[in-house]
C-alpha cells in the first residue's frame, strides 16, 4: 500500500453488498463469517476480514464496526498508508452513524437524517413536494380514521423493508383488523395499481446523476417468498420485451428528476427508485425510493463488468457510486442487456439451505450465494443468472423454471 493513498473499507453484514469491485488496491471488506464469506476471503486474505458471530444471528453492521477486527483493519491500515481509511456500509441509519463517531471514523455515505426523510412513507411526501404527482393517488391517515370505501387501497406504515410495511386492504374485515391492532398508527394510503414494476439505480455527484439500465422487479412469487409484496429480485433482460422505447425515457426523466432533487439536498452515491406500470393505461406511477445502496447493485456492476470485456464502454454501476461519494468525476454508466437474479427469502417451508441445493443450481450453471439469516422474510439465497428468467410479468421462462425447481427440490 503506497503513503498516502486513500482507503475505503466497506463494513457490511452481508458480504455480497460489498461485492461491487473486487477486493484490493485500496478497498477492504468487514463483513460476517460465513461459507461464502470464506471463499472470497481466500481469494483476498489481505482485504477481506470476517468476523465470528457471538449468536446464532449474523452480527449487524453496528457490532462489526464495534468489533476488535475492524478496529486492528483501521489500526492496520493507518500505520501503513499514514492516515485513516473512509468507512462505507450498505446503508447509514441514526444508530450506525454515532458509533463511527465516537471511534473517529469518518463514514462516506450520505447523513442518515437525509436518508430517513426520504424513505420515510410519510415524510416523503413533502419531501417529494410537486414530484409527488409521480405517486399514485394517495393520502396520510390515521388508521381507526380510514373508512371503507368498497375498493381495495394500498396500505404503507412509514418504515418498512422489502415489502413488510406494505400491505393490500382487499376487504373491510383487513382493515378493522389493522385498526384494532394499531389504532393510532399514522398511515399513507394509496390507490392500488395493478401492473408490473420496474427497479433503476442512479447515481447523483456533485455535478451529473446516472441512470442505470432498468430491470423488471421480481415480486411475491411463491416458493421464493410468502409475502406478496416483497422484492424479491431483479430481470434486466426481460424488459426488452415489457418496455418499449418511450417507456424506458419515461422511467429516466423521473429517476433524472428525483436525481435532480436529491442532489440539490446533497445526497451523494447510490439511491434506487421502484416504478410501476399501471397495466390498463400505461402510465409509470413512483412507489418507492431506496435512498441507499439497493441490494442490485453488485450484480449490476457484475454484469456491467462483463459487458466491459466485451468492448462496452463507461463506468459500473458501484464505480460511480464510490466516485460520488469520494467526490470524484464520474463518467456514463455500461448498459445492460440481459441477466438475472433472484432471492429465496426466509418462509415457513424453507429455513436452510441444503448444500445439494446450491450443488444443483451451480451445476445448472447458475452463481448461488447461500446466507445464514433465520428471520422470517429474510435473505436466504441469492441466486444469479447471466440470462433473462422471466418470459413476462409473473412468468418464468425455462431458465427461471429450472432455478424455481431446484428450489423447490431442496
Amino acid at each position: 500500500m503506497s503513503q498516502g493513498k486513500e482507503t475505503i473499507v466497506y463494513i457490511t453484514r452481508d458480504i455480497d453488498r460489498a461485492l461491487g469491485m473486487a477486493p484490493g488496491q485500496g478497498y477492504f471488506i468487514v463483513s460476517n463469517r460465513t461459507l461464502y464469506g470464506e471463499s472470497i476471503a481466500k481469494q483476498h486474505p489481505d482485504n477481506v476480514i470476517l468476523v465470528d458471530s457471538m449468536t446464532e444471528d449474523s452480527a449487524s453492521t453496528g457490532e462489526l464496526i464495534r468489533s476488535k477486527a475492524s478496529e486492528d483493519l483501521v489500526a492496520r491500515i493507518t500505520k501503513e498508508s499514514g492516515a485513516k481509511p473512509y468507512i462505507l456500509v450498505f446503508k447509514n441509519t441514526e444508530r450506525i452513524e454515532p458509533i463511527a463517531h465516537e471511534r473517529g471514523w469518518t463514514l462516506i455515505n450520505p447523513v442518515a437524517a437525509s436518508g430517513e426523510k426520504i424513505e420515510n412513507k410519510i415524510s416523503q411526501i413533502a419531501w417529494l413536494g410537486e414530484l409527488s404527482r409521480y405517486l399514485p393517488p394517495h393520502r396520510i391517515a390515521l388508521t381507526k380514521d380510514i373508512k371503507w370505501q368498497n375498493q381495495p387501497f394500498i396500505l404503507q406504515w412509514a418504515h418498512g423493508h422489502t415489502g413488510g410495511g406494505t400491505v393490500l386492504i382487499r376487504f373491510e374485515q383487513d382493515l378493522s383488523t389493522l385498526q384494532s391492532r394499531f389504532p393510532h398508527r399514522v398511515s399513507r394510503l394509496t390507490d392500488y395499481v395493478d401492473g408490473p414494476s420496474f427497479t433503476v439505480n442512479v447515481i447523483a455527484s456533485p455535478d451529473k446523476i446516472l441512470v442505470s439500465s432498468p430491470s423488471y422487479q421480481i415480486t411475491g412469487l411463491p416458493p421464493f417468498t410468502e409475502s406478496a409484496f416483497s422484492t424479491i429480485g431483479n430481470d434486466w433482460g426481460a424488459v426488452r420485451t415489457m418496455l418499449t422505447a418511450e417507456d424506458r425515457a419515461a422511467i429516466k426523466a423521473m429517476a433524472m428528476e428525483i436525481g435532480t432533487k436529491m442532489q440539490k439536498d446533497f445526497w451523494r452515491g447510490l439511491f434506487g427508485i421502484d416504478i410501476i406500470k399501471e397495466s390498463s393505461t400505461g402510465k409509470f406511477f413512483l412507489i418507492e425510493i431506496n435512498a441507499r445502496q439497493p441490494a442490485s447493485a453488485p450484480f449490476e456492476s457484475e454484469l456491467q463488468r462483463a459487458r466491459r470485456a466485451e468492448g462496452a464502454l463507461g463506468m459500473t454501476t458501484f464505480e460511480a457510486h464510490i466516485a460520488a461519494l469520494m467526490g470524484r468525476p464520474v463518467s456514463s454508466l455500461i448498459e445492460i442487456e440481459d441477466g438475472a437474479q433472484i432471492i429465496q427469502r426466509v418462509t415457513q417451508s424453507a429455513r436452510s439451505v441444503p448444500a445439494s441445493a446450491v450443488a444443483a443450481l451451480e451445476l445448472d450453471g447458475f452463481t448461488a450465494i447461500p446466507y445464514e439469516n433465520h428471520t422470517m422474510n429474510s435473505d436466504l439465497i441469492r441466486i444469479q443468472s447471466k440470462k433473462s428468467i422471466m418470459a413476462g410479468h409473473g412468468t418464468f421462462n425455462d431458465q427461471g423454471k429450472r432455478i424455481a425447481e431446484n428450489v423447490y427440490l431442496r
